[in-house]
């Protein structure tokens, strides 16, 4: 495919996963922008899954696929089905503990995709100028729900369609993650960016919610998810919590002076 011009292959000597996407937007010249990720089985009918929801419905912006995921399938033993979300899951201060796209059997409109099978009009980047924030480190968690908050305020809504499925195989090494999903560099960039996401995108209220939440799910192991309940792992993950606000917070305050996309100006300077 790449030798009859069908597919262009662009290779990047830096690792920042929302700066491939914004490079990746640059060069791309269709009217409907695809996000996969590198640890993904594509199946029959994605694209064409993606492509009917923006035809039949000029309202979306968006669409989100269902992500067969390996990991999360294993721990439900794959029998668990949802047909629609709870009215949570559109609540931005709680919704990222409510928002499963992996077991959601019913279309519907939904608050974020999942960064490894999602879609977006060219208008959304070219007509309202957005970009995925390069400030999101590391693995970059939460950075697609960072720029789904954004696409909701041009008016355009998020439409979940199960029929655009694929399968997650969730590998831990490779691309923009750590060495390990356990290093210390993960664990601090995680916390970052779930604060950073908060203290952009929401009412004090809805973040204090979040970080609230936060707190009880993964620093204290709470369901959904059962960490560890040892004493000295609860402090250890209590110190990366609070050194995750202060390092967002540091963000923010530098984004006054620097936005903060590096990849973008670099590219701009090529």
């Amino acid at each position: 495919m790449a030798e009859i011009g069908k597919i262009k292959w662009l290779r990047l000597d830096w690792a920042s996963l929302p700066g491939a996407r914004n490079y990746a937007i640059r060069r791309s010249s269709g009217e409907i922008i695809l996000f996969i990720d590198d640890d993904v089985q594509l199946t029959p009918g994605l694209l064409a899954a993606h492509a009917k929801n923006y035809l039949q419905n000029p309202e979306v912006g968006a669409v989100a696929g269902r992500v067969f995921d390996r990991m999360k399938l294993g721990d439900s033993g794959g029998d668990l089905q949802i047909e629609y979300l709870p009215p949570q899951a559109m609540d931005p201060g709680i919704a990222w503990y409510h928002i499963d796209l992996v077991h959601t059997t019913k279309p519907q409109q939904v608050l974020t995709a999942r960064g490894c099978n999602m879609s977006f009009r060219r208008e959304i980047f070219t007509k309202y100028g957005l970009r995925f924030d390069e400030r999101f480190r590391g693995s970059a968690v939460r950075e697609e729900s960072d720029f789904c908050l954004r696409v909701r305020q041009t008016g355009y809504k998020i439409w979940y369609d199960p029929e655009a499925h694929l399968v997650h195989l969730g590998e831990e090494t490779g691309g923009c993650h750590d060495i390990s999903m356990r290093s210390l560099k993960y664990q601090l960039t995680f916390y970052h960016n779930h604060f950073l996401l908060g203290l952009k995108n929401l009412t004090a209220i809805q973040a204090l919610r979040l970080y609230a939440r936060l707190f009880d799910c993964h620093v204290l192991g709470r369901p959904p998810c059962h960490k560890s309940g040892s004493p000295i792992k609860i402090a250890t993950r209590a110190i990366f919590y609070i050194l995750g606000f202060f390092k967002a917070l540091g963000t923010v305050i530098q984004s006054l002076w620097n936005d903060g996309q590096i990849y973008t100006h670099l590219d701009e300077q090529v």
